[in-house]
């Protein structure tokens, strides 16, 4: 048998989180900030003659149905652009909160896809492979090259890599899924908003951590305030998060209820989170780092 390889899905945080304006279509048009955290989801994929999913670990009971896992999507999504694209058994482990603002089924996906590209001799840069990750879903191209990007439209127009400092955070889930479509039926939108992609790419370029954080606060997640309209609970972890040593900016990331909190130094937000963590046992805490 074929030696299994693996790979991290690692979670999606999205700094900044604008809705300019809802489309025709019914989706609405985001420009948002989007880092990946060093922790996240593990897919292990062995070739074989069929295409299967096992999913374990910690929150894989949340994960839905096995069928609509995306994980499914992105490799059916593919093996129909690719002939004769070689499949087999892939092994997720969920660690990742479900519905909770992570992008963590995406991240799934676009591991997917990097297994079966590196199985296939296929290179990420191939048009068929992106194909698939549009198709599968809104976050998965921007999770396919795991990099601090600007992400626009629906999530399908992507920046290039942008040379962000790695930032020390604690990521927080209260244990609630918060479903993205309840997320954008409860937003109310005002006057539609405009910006300037290269402009906005730009101002992320380069600096410290402390400029990073001065330009962030000037920032905001528009999803945030409907979000807390359908968990109040939100508010409490975001004030929690403010109210420890060293913390300098706390926020919800994507649709919710996942916040974070970023600090000056790793041993700082490593402090915080075991803080946190016995004082709310119940909720997902994790130090991290972001970039």
């Amino acid at each position: 048998m074929p030696a299994a390889r693996a790979e991290l899905a690692p979670a999606k945080v999205n700094l900044t989180l604008g809705v300019l304006g809802r489309r025709p279509d019914g989706y609405h048009d985001i420009e948002s900030l989007v880092v990946f955290a060093a922790l996240g989801d593990t897919l292990t994929f062995r070739r074989g003659r069929e295409l299967s999913l096992v999913v374990r670990g910690p929150t894989a009971s949340a994960s839905g149905e096995l069928a609509d896992n995306l994980v499914f999507k992105a490799a059916r999504q593919l093996s129909d652009r690719v002939e004769g694209l070689k499949l087999g058994q892939f092994v997720l482990s969920k660690r990742l909160p479900v519905a909770a603002g992570l992008g963590g089924g995406s991240a799934d996906a676009a591991a997917a896809l990097r297994l079966l590209a590196r199985a296939n001799r296929l290179t990420l840069d191939d048009p068929r492979v992106m194909a698939a990750a549009r198709a599968t879903g809104a976050d998965v191209p921007v999770c396919l090259h795991p990099r601090p990007r600007l992400m626009r439209g629906i999530g399908d127009v992507l920046s290039d890599p942008l040379a962000l400092p790695r930032l020390p955070a604690v990521l927080v889930n209260p244990g609630v899924a918060v479903p993205t479509k309840d997320v954008f039926a409860a937003l109310r939108l005002g006057q539609a908003k405009s910006s300037d992609s290269q402009a906005s790419a730009a101002q992320w370029e380069g600096g410290n951590i402390a400029l990073l954080l001065q330009t962030l606060s000037d920032e905001r997640n528009d999803l945030e305030a409907p979000a807390i309209a359908l968990r109040p609970v939100i508010v409490d972890v975001l004030d929690e998060l403010r109210a420890l040593a060293g913390c300098r900016l706390a926020r919800m990331s994507g649709s919710g209820a996942t916040c974070f909190g970023l600090f000056d130094s790793n041993r700082a937000a490593t402090t915080a989170a075991r803080s946190l963590r016995a004082k709310h046992p119940q909720w997902w805490v994790r130090a991290t780092a972001l970039g």
